[in-house]
């Protein structure tokens, strides 16, 4: 695995096809990340745990992935996206203990043993009108060229929906950004995917000047977190919709997007599980099919100043089924900003800083209290308080902006939304590297 790596980079390094000096029409893209995080969190006190409890020891994880971005132009308006990726390595306390969880690389997959396997595999065709015309520079999993101002693409096969959905200029990418499950995206978006992250779908996107409208329709898994897909789509699928407006105030870039979902599956009902063992109820026991999870989300980013931008997020679902994809976080609001180094003569460094807070439904909550556990918390009781942190990172460029290293810091208060436990520190150190 490494042997194919390594060769990977030799090739993408000597084609040069990762730097374009001029935007000129292109016929493929080829790029490459690797990230590795490493996290420290030292021990805290707690007046109990559960099965899915954070370890109140001292603890240190690495999480490492690797990809190769590859897209080719295929005829006119049509492209062929290929990714292969590696990943490996664990989060701390194999990824469970607190909702907004500090490390937005790795998953939660039982293996700490590095795999390769297909991260993104589609087709893509873009239909174009008008004169207007933007210029596309080089970029991953986006070729070289141009396009018009009006267009719309259609796009099918396996992909993340983070990729289209619920972006924010300074508050979405744990490779460069921050590195917080909720802020990477807005906390409370259950966004159908497998366990790392990827799902089955058809995509669609209808672009103009000023605005952007994307519509996904997706498979879903067979169970909570799971990697096999249902083969009843009829039952079991999401919707995905989202609205991008993008506005300038003071000659400063600013956009807004507002994302609405529905889940549909063989969901686990917060409720009946109560119902059916109060004392300890067992969510997945009361799947059915005809269950849903409605959810909105919304998502600003503001330029200030060509150095300083600012950003603030806000999401909620229903909470009356269990969480299936993403993390247990039924309400979140999150806001932050970013600045570039250039006041101190380092224009590639920025300095980050946001906070998070995050909470249950009432369901939610009962079934935790009760001794409930989902697939990312449950200390076995809970006495219940909004989880709630705080990040901020320093983004160094340490090598020709190929090589980034980044020290970051995260205060989690009441993880898992429970006063019995922490706070927690968690302090980190990340080398992004990418061509």
């Amino acid at each position: 695995m490494k042997i194919f790596f390594t060769v990977i980079i030799c090739i993408i390094f000597f084609t040069g096809s990762f730097a374009q000096d001029t935007v000129k029409q292109q016929w493929y893209s080829l790029h490459f990340q690797e990230t590795t995080i490493t996290q420290d969190k030292p021990p805290f006190s707690a007046s109990y745990s559960g099965k899915n409890s954070l370890s109140t020891l001292g603890e240190t994880q690495t999480s490492i992935t690797s990809t190769l971005f590859g897209d080719a132009r295929l005829w006119k308006g049509a492209d062929f996206v290929f990714d292969p990726e590696l990943s490996g390595g664990s989060g701390l306390s194999k990824t469970t203990g607190i909702a907004a969880f500090p490390n937005g690389e790795t998953f939660r997959v039982g293996s700490t043993e590095p795999a390769i396997y297909i991260a993104r595999l589609y087709l893509r065709q873009t239909f174009e009108w008008g004169k207007e015309k933007d210029t596309i520079t080089d970029d991953q999993n986006v070729i070289a060229g141009f396009r018009s101002k009006h267009y719309f693409t259609i796009a099918a096969g396996k992909y993340g929906l983070a990729d289209f959905f619920d972006n924010n200029n300074f508050s979405h990418d744990p490779r460069m950004q921050f590195m917080n499950w909720a802020l990477m995206d807005n906390g409370a978006y259950d966004y159908a995917a497998n366990t790392r992250g990827y799902v089955l779908g058809l995509y669609t996107e209808l672009g103009q000047p000023d605005w952007t409208l994307r519509f996904s329709l997706t498979m879903v898994t067979t169970t909570a977190n799971g990697a096999v897909w249902d083969a009843k789509v009829l039952k079991a699928n999401t919707q995905n919709i989202e609205y991008e407006r993008r506005y300038t105030i003071g000659g400063q870039k600013g956009t807004v997007r507002v994302l609405g979902y529905l889940n549909n599956g063989k969901f686990g009902n917060y409720a009946e599980a109560i119902a059916q063992n109060p004392k300890a109820p067992n969510v997945d026991s009361t799947q059915a099919y005809g269950r849903h999870k409605v959810g909105f989300g919304i998502s600003a980013d503001q330029y200030i100043t060509s150095d300083l931008g600012v950003f603030a997020k806000a999401s909620y679902n229903d909470g009356h089924t269990e969480t299936w994809f993403f993390t247990e976080i039924d309400r979140s609001v999150s806001f932050g900003a970013e600045l570039k180094g250039t006041s101190w003569k380092r224009p590639d460094d920025e300095i980050g800083l946001a906070f998070i807070g995050d909470g249950l439904s009432s369901e939610h909550r009962d079934y935790l209290a009760d001794g409930g556990y989902g697939f990312i918390i449950g200390d076995g009781k809970l006495n219940y308080a909004p989880e709630m942190v705080a990040e901020v990172y320093y983004k160094i460029n340490a090598y020709q902006k190929k090589l980034w290293l980044t020290p970051d810091y995260q205060f989690i208060l009441n993880p898992a939304y429970n006063t019995s436990r922490g706070p927690v520190n968690v302090f980190s150190l990340r080398m992004h590297v990418e061509f």
